[in-house]
């Protein structure tokens, strides 16, 4: 899970019975973003107050939180205690993930057998782990689940296709029951491969979770024209930056914001002339005190280009 080490180092019956009244009343009634309205991906588990307290020092009103430090372990206390952190530093959560449990290898060799819910042999403990953070996140009032699915094949007629549609529907159908969306995050799939499989899987509560710079690092499009596709099937966006894959066994190169190949301007002006409403996501995939300036600089340089978008 190194790929995720962002500004940090149960049952939904007992977590409903336990949860602290803070994170009730956010589940009753959930705070929204501003449009288009920039926030940061973390990983909480190891300090989360911490990082809570760091997305609010930077100045984000909003973050979106990788959760796999809490497989198997999310409990009452842990609702609790963000349910109390969010409230103290005044951050809402737009959008929740887990992609494990391991094997995760993040390259061309063995990502396709150990990324999502393609893969066979891990698909019952992914849709396990997504349901838990569904649930999880249903006390909290995040209306939004999201992983990687994983190499979903081009062709319908593959063998692993069928198991993958129901695997993503059996998720989708446990969020929508939860009252969520449940994305899928671009990267490992062609545009046109996500559009098909969301046809396929036939749940209105299915949609896009659109990371920049993956379509660009593992080569399967340019984020500008993936909008085409799949724009109005967006509900959550990473902004994040990359070079194109030189190398066929490794994913391209991931950037500073700026310093790659992502035309953020475009990209963000297709979504608002479709109508997007939700959050821009910040995602640098450094770490330690390098990762805090890099992603000071990248929130001046986008906030930059969406005032120029939104105006």
């Amino acid at each position: 899970m190194d790929r995720r080490t962002f500004l940090g180092a149960a049952s939904a019956a007992l977590l409903t019975n336990a949860v602290h009244p803070n994170a009730a009343l956010a589940a009753a009634a959930p705070a929204a973003v501003k449009p288009m309205d920039l926030g940061l991906i973390i990983s909480p588990f190891g300090d989360p107050e911490g990082t809570f307290r760091r997305v609010h020092e930077i100045g984000f009103s909003n973050c979106f939180l990788s959760l796999d430090g809490y497989i198997n372990g999310f409990t009452p206390a842990i609702a609790n205690q963000f349910g109390d952190l969010l409230a103290k530093y005044s951050l809402v959560v737009t959008t929740v993930e887990v992609v494990g449990p391991p094997p995760l290898v993040w390259d061309f060799l063995r990502g396709p057998s150990t990324i999502g819910l393609v893969p066979p042999g891990t698909r019952a403990a992914r849709i396990d782990a997504l349901r838990q953070v569904s649930d999880f996140a249903k006390l909290l009032g995040i209306p939004q689940v999201q992983t990687h699915c994983g190499f979903i094949p081009e062709d319908p007629a593959d063998p692993l296709y069928p198991g993958a549609v129901e695997a993503i529907r059996t998720v989708a159908q446990h969020c929508q029951a939860n009252g969520q969306y449940f994305l899928m995050e671009t990267g490992q799939e062609t545009p046109t491969t996500m559009s098909r499989m969301i046809r396929d899987v036939a749940m209105p509560n299915l949609a896009v979770g659109l990371d920049t710079a993956n379509l660009i690092l593992y080569g399967k499009a340019n984020p500008v024209d993936a909008v085409d596709i799949v724009g109005t099937h967006v509900r959550s966006v990473h902004a994040k930056d990359g070079r194109w894959p030189t190398n066929p066994s490794e994913l391209g190169e991931e950037v500073l914001i700026g310093k790659g190949l992502v035309d953020f301007k475009q990209v963000f002006t297709k979504l608002h002339r479709l109508g997007y409403t939700g959050a821009i996501t910040i995602e640098r995939e450094t770490s330690g005190p390098q990762q805090i300036e890099d992603v000071r600089q990248e929130k001046i340089y986008l906030e930059n280009i969406l005032r120029e978008v939104l105006a």
